[in-house]
């Protein structure tokens, strides 16, 4: 394909938000490379257009904090419940990161919950210019 050839993107930016399901089997929990392979395939093509990617992704395929606070009888917190799903959210947002910079991606995972050993913390401008460097950024804990 020559330079002409490669489609335009019609939006510059974009924000994707991806399902915590969406990195495990039908049915099953969990996160399944082969899916999150496939997806980072995608993604890469948006990326490969020229669109800036921001991704925010679930944590459900790994637990869900809500139902620790409808349980009967739950003796855990509803805002500890709520803070253990968004640490799942991180579990899946380095998933991606390895998915996405196995096919050549550059990745950011950027965390509203502070966590500098595993990722970056969320400040705008600079996941604007992570993104504005063609790198995707990971949106977890928020």
């Amino acid at each position: 394909m020559t330079a002409s050839e490669v489609p335009q993107p019609f939006y510059h930016r974009i924000i994707l938000k991806l399902s915590g399901e969406s990195l495990s089997r039908a049915g099953e929990r969990g996160i399944n490379m082969e899916e999150v392979f496939a997806i980072a395939s995608q993604i890469k093509q948006a990326l490969e257009v020229g669109c800036q990617i921001g991704l925010v992704v679930g944590g459900g395929n790994i637990l869900r904090g809500a139902q620790f606070t409808t349980a009967a009888g739950s003796k855990i917190e509803e805002a500890t419940a709520h803070y253990m799903g968004m640490l799942a959210t991180v579990i899946n947002a380095l998933a991606l990161q390895e998915g996405l910079e196995g096919i050549g991606c550059s990745t950011r995972v950027m965390s509203a919950i502070r966590m500098d050993g595993v990722c970056e913390p969320f400040i705008r401008r600079r996941a604007i210019r992570h993104m504005e460097k063609g790198r995707i950024v990971v949106l977890a804990a928020g």
